[in-house]
């Protein structure tokens, strides 16, 4: 009896008293980076790296994705939890019948612009740039959104001719003087361009969309409305731990690219950095005041609703409303 009373003290000291009770699983959750790992889902796979999920409960694992509208479409179908979603995806997708909607802010700028090599052009700005042919992937939303920013602009909707080309090569085509632009987003392919350019001894500069008046959000967390409805406090404890990661991103840069470099070798670290400090500008919303990051404000979804609206010809089908929700950012 002595014996057993002694290795229970010890138990009950070391916390390790026996309830009874299995311990509770972590809830397992699949991410889609909706493409490859890069510094603006540096947040994400910063929370897997620091045990910041972990600490919510949350088994996450981030999966490479393949763009934006099929990553929206997947989680709509059930096939992750969560992803890297845009607001342009998240309304096609409500336009044709599916519940997604995104659950918090990343970029709260659009985070691209229009690419060009010194070398070939040197535009005083957009009203320089008149019949530059740009080349587009097959399925990229810029085909359908660069016309209207144009018409905003007081500028002709064939003032910049639109190619669709093979995503794969547009960057290339742009360096070796194929073609004159090139979408470039911060904290994604922009930095790889200007590497690609460097390589090449070219320079690649650049205008962006939201200095010529494109007042609208990027991508951000998206989910399901299913998800939302059936599992709240997962959202909830997903969105907290992942603000958290970007928290640590913003405050702790250089330990970020530490952290992705570890899970991904192959990164490139100069590119990784920049592209981690564009990502920390891009997350901070100056104006949304005391807001904790991730929150999306009514009035700006408001003008990213109807600018989608007219790019793609949707009819009122899709409003603000539909394409967010802060209940899990305030």
């Amino acid at each position: 009896m002595k014996t057993r009373m002694t290795v229970l003290a010890a138990l009950v000291a070391g916390g390790l008293a026996w309830s009874g009770q299995p311990a509770a699983a972590q809830d397992k959750v699949t991410f889609n980076l909706a493409w490859l790992p890069q510094g603006s889902l540096a947040g994400v796979l910063v929370a897997i790296d620091q045990g910041f999920y972990k600490a919510a409960n949350l088994d996450v694992t981030a999966v490479r994705g393949y763009g934006g509208n099929r990553t929206v479409n997947e989680i709509d179908q059930g096939q992750f939890e969560f992803g890297y979603g845009d607001p342009v995806s998240i309304a096609l997708n409500r336009a044709n019948g599916g519940k997604t909607r995104l659950v918090g802010a990343i970029n709260t700028r659009w985070p691209a612009g229009l690419c060009y090599v010194k070398e070939h052009h040197q535009p005083n700005g957009l009203k320089d740039m008149q019949g530059y042919k740009l080349g587009g992937g097959t399925g990229s939303p810029v085909h359908n959104l660069l016309p209207v920013w144009l018409e905003a602009n007081n500028l002709p909707r064939t003032y910049i001719e639109t190619l669709r080309m093979d995503p794969a090569v547009v960057d290339v085509s742009l360096i070796k003087g194929r073609i004159d632009l090139a979408e470039c987003w911060k904290a994604s392919n922009r930095a790889l361009i200007e590497r690609q350019a460097k390589a090449d001894g070219v320079t690649v500069a650049w205008i962006d969309y939201a200095d010529y008046g494109l007042d609208m959000y990027g991508s951000g967390i998206a989910t399901s409305d299913a998800l939302i409805e059936k599992n709240p406090d997962l959202v909830q404890r997903f969105v907290t731990a992942t603000y958290r990661g970007y928290e640590f991103v913003i405050a702790e840069p250089a330990k970020s690219t530490e952290s992705l470099l570890k899970q991904y070798p192959v990164l490139d670290r100069k590119v990784t950095e920049q592209q981690i400090r564009e990502i920390a500008e891009l997350l901070q919303d100056p104006g949304a005041g005391d807001r904790k990051i991730g929150y999306l404000r009514a009035d700006r979804m408001d003008k990213t609703a109807a600018f989608i609206d007219k790019a793609f010809e949707l009819g009122g089908k899709v409003r603000a409303s539909d394409l967010y929700t802060d209940r899990f950012v305030k």
